[in-house]
């Protein structure tokens, strides 16, 4: 929606978890307050019905509904994170929810393309073999010439696309539906079998949905050719986690992996001992460039809340619907 027919709607209050966002905040806009609340314990300065807005702590929001239950006139929710998966189910209908996109895309797209050299490379037998005192010389894949299936095409596929196109690979893209873009031919997600049969390089970037969950299925993983590389940067559940267990722990195909379902991976998870795994603790978007990216986020959207235009990233419209 474009700001000249967005609806004006008056955000005066709003609060962020720390004080160190709330001092990257000042100074506010004439006729804008801001306060501490971390959603475990109480608003510092401000009381519940006069909040207006939310900023959630940068951790997954699934505890945060009785906190949030307490804001009888909240109108946005606002995440540090790109995805807004169990966000809608904590505030009612009226609640806008934006997310923070853009701010975690570029450090996303270095742990996917992490992932896959580390996996593609050896690096992670590189590792065992130092510290066992072993000196090996073995030809791994590379990244050069290899069929790669990218399943996302939003803000972060679009940064892991262009790191990729250096290195020489064969890139397919699918997004929700088949379409042509800038930057060419984008399949839809009902050819993610037929794709997955030619694709050597198999790497997820897609939100958490309802049309999303278990999108790579147990059909998808048996279309992958034997040792085929998984990589999952966007949500665990995208994949089915029991599927991929059995295939990696079957040494059929290989995985590198940022997130799972559920986290955390439990001590005793199979694939923590699998020999074709590299599995990383969900730290895709965490860098030193997240606060000042996210801090320059919400000073534009508080400049934008005060001139009463709709907030960037609104994935739920709320009240500027």
């Amino acid at each position: 929606m474009a700001d000249t027919e967005s609806r004006n709607v008056p955000v005066r209050t709003l609060t962020v978890p720390t004080p160190e966002l709330l001092e990257a905040l000042q100074p506010l806009p004439d006729g804008m307050k801001a306060a501490v609340w971390d959603l475990a314990g109480e608003p510092e300065g401000v009381a519940y019905p006069d909040i207006d807005a939310v900023v959630l702590p940068y951790a997954n929001g699934s505890d945060y509904g009785d906190a949030l239950d307490r804001v009888p006139n909240l109108l946005l929710l606002q995440a540090q994170s790109t995805g807004y998966d169990g966000l809608p189910e904590l505030v009612g209908e009226g609640t806008g929810i934006a997310s923070a996109a853009g701010v975690h895309a570029a450090a996303t797209a270095e742990m996917a393309l992490t992932l896959i050299l580390s996996a593609q490379r050896g690096i992670d037998n590189a590792l065992s073999a130092q510290h066992e005192g072993r000196w090996e010389s073995i030809r791994y894949p590379g990244l050069a010439d290899r069929r790669v299936l990218l399943v996302g095409v939003g803000g972060i596929g679009r940064e892991i696309a262009a790191r990729l196109h250096p290195f020489d690979v064969e890139l397919t893209r699918v997004g929700s539906t088949a379409r042509t873009d800038d930057d060419g031919a984008v399949h839809g997600t009902d050819e993610l079998t037929d794709l997955a049969a030619r694709a050597e390089i198999l790497v997820v970037i897609t939100p958490l949905n309802e049309q999303t969950r278990h999108l790579i299925d147990a059909n998808v993983l048996a279309a992958l050719p034997d040792g085929a590389l998984v990589v999952n940067v966007a949500r665990g559940a995208v994949v089915d986690s029991e599927a991929l267990t059995k295939e990696v722990v079957s040494g059929r195909l290989r995985a590198a992996l940022d997130v799972f379902d559920p986290e955390p991976l439990p001590a005793e998870h199979p694939l923590r001992q699998a020999s074709g795994a590299i599995i990383t603790p969900h730290w895709g978007g965490n860098t030193a460039a997240f606060e000042p990216r996210i801090k320059a986020l919400l000073r534009e959207q508080v400049q934008r809340l005060a001139a009463g235009k709709e907030p960037l990233n609104l994935v739920r419209p709320g009240p500027w619907g």
